[in-house]
């Protein structure tokens, strides 16, 4: 059976270990955009703790809800420059930052048109450093799909086991941030912790 799952942007330890417990998922990008969700945001681990990243997206006046693969992302303000900064910021020291600079740098120097677009590519970039052998189809071949994984007020955060985070010293561990925060401090043995969770 093929999952289907909603593109989320650096999605979270406990999507990415659902991920890749699976041997094959399907993006499902015609849903209908639904607001505070992981669809355009993310939290990571910064000097004052929590730290959530949101990507602006270009509203509509229609009455009818978007699809999601029709969201377009608004450049209006340079949140691309701000993004990128705020990982520097919070990840510079950290043990495998300088390592996956340039695999995730480009991104915020291109521009996507579709929300959607950006997060797959962002999914698939992921889960290449991961090493995961993980098979992509297209959203028409889930057979029932995953969907409370992006959904911020809903989603049952698994307890995850501790792991070296840069700022902990100050704040103490701060669980299930985007999988950017294991791979940042992990490295090489992110896909290992990841599926030792067994989600």
């Amino acid at each position: 059976m093929v999952v289907g799952v909603v593109p989320a942007y650096f999605p979270n330890i406990q999507y990415m270990s659902w991920v890749v417990s699976q041997s094959q998922v399907a993006f499902v990008t015609d849903n209908p955009y639904q607001k505070q969700t992981y669809r355009n945001r993310t939290e990571i681990y910064g000097a004052n703790g929590k730290l959530k990243l949101i990507i602006p997206i270009v509203h509509t006046k229609k009455k009818n809800r978007q699809a999601d693969k029709t969201v377009a992302i608004n450049y209006e303000n340079d949140w691309q420059k701000d993004h990128w900064k705020s990982l520097e910021a919070a990840y510079r020291s950290s043990p495998f930052f300088e390592f996956y600079e340039e695999d995730f740098h480009p991104f915020y120097y291109r521009n996507f048109e579709n929300l959607m677009d950006f997060n797959i590519e962002l999914i698939k970039k992921i889960l290449l450093i991961l090493d995961t052998d993980i098979i992509l189809l297209p959203k028409e071949k889930a057979d029932r799909e995953f969907s409370d994984l992006i959904i911020a007020k809903k989603i049952n955060k698994i307890e995850i086991p501790h792991y070296h985070q840069v700022f902990q010293s100050k704040h103490g561990f701060i669980n299930n941030l985007s999988v950017l925060d294991l791979l940042f401090n992990l490295g090489p043995q992110s896909l290992e912790y990841l599926l030792r969770l067994k989600y």
